[in-house]
């Protein structure tokens, strides 16, 4: 994978959990780059209608979500950035922070779900993959990845592979 692109990327996160696995699966490849990630958790506004939490509760909730960025990224030395953002389309939010920030690509690691709860969420990574203007980066599942055998050193030397072609 190219240092580049992983110089200032925009993680999105939506729990602890989600923090957690995802910053284990991208950290130990932004640390190589010698990147600056910035962790992000979007506060899904109603637009007009009642939300479902309190903002405080939701900002509740992102502040665990940095908390296990923080703490992943001391295992990696890595300084890491985090923000609160709002929005009514959370893809939408994303991309808008990435443009924001001039992220040089927004990485992310695809939590698992129905094609039902997609079409009811408006498939987040559906937007992402479609719709941003930079690069999108989805990181493999940390069980998958186990189950094939393919961890975090197999799929630098895949990436490092392509590069070369």
């Amino acid at each position: 994978m190219s240092d580049a692109l992983l110089a200032r990327p925009l993680i999105p996160v939506a729990s602890e959990g989600d923090a957690s696995a995802t910053c284990r699966a991208a950290f130990p490849r932004i640390a190589a780059a010698g990147g600056r990630p910035l962790v992000v958790h979007v506060v899904e506004k109603a637009g007009g209608a009642p939300d479902k939490a309190s903002v405080e509760q939701r900002e509740a909730v992102a502040e665990a979500a940095f908390a296990a960025a923080r703490d992943c990224a001391a295992e990696y030395d890595l300084e890491v950035e985090t923000d609160v953002i709002y929005g009514t389309d959370v893809g939408e939010a994303i991309i808008e922070a990435a443009n924001a920030v001039d992220a040089s690509a927004v990485v992310f690691q695809p939590r698992g779900g129905s094609w039902w709860l997609d079409l009811l969420t408006g498939d987040v990574r559906e937007t992402l993959v479609t719709k941003a203007d930079r690069p999108v980066v989805v990181l493999p599942d940390a069980e998958d990845a186990a189950a094939t055998g393919a961890g975090a050193e197999d799929a630098d030397a895949n990436a490092n592979a392509e590069d070369d072609q």
